[in-house]
């Protein structure tokens, strides 16, 4: 091959290393990750997880995560005070805020909604307060008939939160969303629902929108959302832009429901940084840590 030939082969190689290295600066520049802090706003700290993970193990996992709050929710609400009254939990730097469960055991998350004895254990956890300060907040519950809603103590329990100025923390559908809103004062207008999973059962982003739209302080938790994130952890386009549409309405979370959960705390959190690391920075530090800050009254 001639010279002209070995100059044009150089050429070609050079512009492919160049292609490369820009192929390889764009793969960089997605895989950064949020580094700031986490608000996690769906966490419970049940009966069963405190024998295998006693508070050190779990409040160490939260610190090493950068995780500075917590909406602590716990069946029964013994974990929740136990999180709120150590000094373990202030020097870990973990701020609890935190929630009244409807639960006592696990037969009340199908009969809650029309069982009286849980309002009035309600109305007794919100008079003792803990350690952290009052409650702020009921839930989570479950609705797995979106007909509960309407139950008797459903339907007192949500004009109790708007009237008391409480958040709920909602794991129902998004037929539930409107049957709920509709049992306050406001009809949803003043009422702060946190949806957890924003639709565990996968109600599409267009209504999500639609649901955020009625409601100004409808709040969406994104653990275990159906159709969040696509390849490589990152965030799919429909929910990029729905994120982006709400950047001040959305919340991260654990649900360490199971304690399976907890053992994999550390990466639910790093799934959450990457994703979050796909966003532009201030709509993933409102994600992240502002929103949740924010609804509490944190600094």
């Amino acid at each position: 091959m001639g010279i002209t030939g070995l100059g044009r082969r150089a050429k070609l190689a050079f512009r492919a290393v160049i292609a490369a290295a820009f192929a390889a600066l764009a793969v960089a520049a997605q895989a950064v990750e949020y580094t700031g802090p986490l608000f996690d706003a769906h966490l419970h700290y049940n009966d069963e997880a405190q024998s295998p993970h006693p508070l050190p193990d779990v409040l160490a996992r939260m610190q090493r995560n950068g995780v500075k709050a917590i909406l602590a929710n716990s069946r029964p609400n013994d974990g929740t005070k136990a999180l709120a009254s150590s000094p373990l939990t202030r020097q870990a730097g973990v701020t609890v805020v935190p929630f009244v469960r409807l639960y006592r055991n696990r037969a009340d998350y199908e009969s809650w909604s029309h069982d009286e004895a849980i309002y009035e254990m309600v109305l007794a956890e919100l008079a003792r307060g803990t350690a952290a300060g009052p409650f702020r907040g009921l839930g989570e519950f479950h609705l797995y008939d979106s007909g509960n809603a309407n139950g008797a103590v459903a339907k007192k329990l949500m004009a109790l939160a708007e009237e008391r100025s409480l958040a709920v923390l909602a794991h129902v559908d998004d037929l539930a969303i409107d049957l709920l809103m509709a049992n306050t004062p406001s009809k949803g207008q003043k009422v702060r629902l946190i949806w957890a999973h924003t639709g565990i059962g996968g109600a599409p982003a267009a209504r999500v929108d639609q649901l955020f739209a009625r409601y100004p302080l409808l709040m969406g938790e994104l653990s275990y959302r159906p159709g969040l994130t696509c390849d490589g952890g990152k965030l799919c386009p429909e929910w990029r832009d729905l994120l982006l549409k709400y950047p001040t309405r959305f919340m991260i979370g654990s649900d360490t429901w199971v304690n399976q959960r907890w053992q994999y705390y550390d990466e639910l959190m790093k799934g959450y940084r990457l994703w979050l690391g796909d966003l532009p920075a201030d709509a993933a530090r409102k994600i992240a840590w502002e929103n949740g800050a924010g609804l509490f009254g944190l600094k």
